[in-house]
């Protein structure tokens, strides 16, 4: 298939009026600042490009049973209302058993508009290639090359899908998201998301893909956590479907899943999918997907992802190769007892949680021990902060143990 994003050219970026309430000074340049941060993350049609990832007809259910109000939470950990505020958190949704036990919203942010989930777009790019797998499309072991020619001499020469879904592909670039001069900027600027520098001719995501630098080390050997990963899996499905990566969600995921609304996926100036970070859900549509991994990919009879797929990406015990790819990796003291397989954390937790994490405090936990899922959405200031990753993480596993206790009323 010829690549998807030559079907036209999208719109320049909005630059949003200086007199709109809640709007001064957020540009494609400020929008990710702290200042502008809390409106831009549920405003993110309105700075970039974006395509629509439709909804279900009729929504599932997402029954809601006596709780705890938001402002009642630090009943269950003393730390919790500070976490939150700490975090700049937008929106809280708990699940127990497929039911609200909470949610709360705060800093002006309602719920109804779609929020930017950042990497947590990962997690269910991961999902729709366990579905395309299944269906006969690519899978862990197929070569990279194989579908995208364009690959040759890049970083992703000789890899697999699998080491892409795993981060374990060698190359030389880094994760740096404070960088304003090296390959990040000119990674962020191919995404759409940075304004392109003066000194520099217009770019695209997919041809920066195929321009990363090697590594020095065989794929496969250790966990590197690199975005364009997942971009590159965006660029994958679309080449081996000829569908489009937001109408492929849609189809395959967020219908099925029964969600409320529409959630959107962000393009860069050719059209390509932000496949790594640029998907934007409502958070009670954010748990609703969390609640459908917990059972195993299902959502009432129908089975969204192979069951197989979800068992293999959420056991942790035996799979001694991904153990050691994390031990070895650059995220080990997130998680110590950790490891991560086709874009999930699996925690290594006595609970046998897995996340979905994004940057400036997107969290999506799945605790099956305690039936419970947690969808979170804020604004946090830093991109990331490890003491507020462990603060958030020590909250989650509290709320669950809470909830096995029969902490609800």
């Amino acid at each position: 298939m010829k690549g998807v994003q030559d079907q036209g050219v999208a719109p320049k970026p909005t630059i949003i009026p200086t007199e709109a309430p809640g709007r001064a000074g957020t540009t494609l340049g400020t929008w990710r600042d702290p200042e502008h941060s809390i409106w831009a993350f549920h405003h993110l049609r309105e700075i970039v490009p974006t395509a629509e990832i439709a909804s279900a007809d009729r929504p599932a259910s997402l029954p809601e049973i006596q709780g705890i109000e938001l402002a009642e939470i630090d009943s269950v950990h003393p730390d919790a209302s500070a976490l939150l505020a700490d975090t700049r958190t937008t929106a809280l949704v708990v699940l127990y058993r497929g039911q609200r036990v909470l949610q709360g919203h705060r800093l002006g942010y309602d719920g109804r508009a779609p929020h930017l989930i950042f990497s947590i777009s990962k997690s269910l790019t991961g999902l729709l290639c366990g579905i395309l797998a299944a269906e006969g499309g690519p899978t862990r072991e197929t070569p990279l090359e194989t579908l995208l020619p364009e690959l040759a001499g890049s970083a992703y020469a000789g890899a697999t899908l699998g080491h892409a879904l795993d981060m374990t592909v060698s190359t030389g670039f880094e994760e740096s998201y404070l960088d304003r001069t090296g390959d990040y900027v000119r990674y962020r600027e191919a995404t759409g998301w940075n304004p392109v520098a003066d000194d520099r001719a217009p770019s695209d995501l997919n041809s920066f893909l195929a321009r990363m630098r090697p590594g020095t080390e065989p794929h496969g050997r250790r966990f590197h956590y690199v975005s364009p990963n997942s971009d590159l899996l965006g660029w994958v499905i679309e080449r081996a479907t000829g569908q489009r990566y937001g109408d492929l969600v849609a189809e395959r995921i967020w219908r099925p899943l029964g969600a409320e609304a529409s959630a959107s996926v962000s393009l860069d100036r050719l059209g390509a999918p932000r496949s790594a970070g640029g998907v934007s859900v409502r958070p009670r549509d954010l748990a609703r997907f969390g609640e459908m991994v917990r059972l195993g990919g299902r959502v009432g009879t129908c089975q969204v992802v192979p069951a197989d797929w979800i068992a293999a990406m959420a056991a942790h015990d035996g799979d001694t190769q991904a153990r050691q790819a994390w031990v070895d990796g650059d995220m080990a003291e997130l998680f110590p007892q950790g490891s991560y397989r086709a874009q999930w954390y699996r925690t290594g937790r006595p609970s046998g949680a897995i996340a979905a994490i994004g940057i400036h405090g997107q969290w999506l936990w799945i605790d099956p021990a305690a039936e419970m899922v947690i969808a979170k959405t804020s604004a946090q200031a830093s991109p990331i902060d490890d003491a507020l990753d462990q603060r958030t993480i020590a909250l989650f596993d509290r709320m669950g143990r809470w909830l096995e206790a029969g902490g609800l009323p």
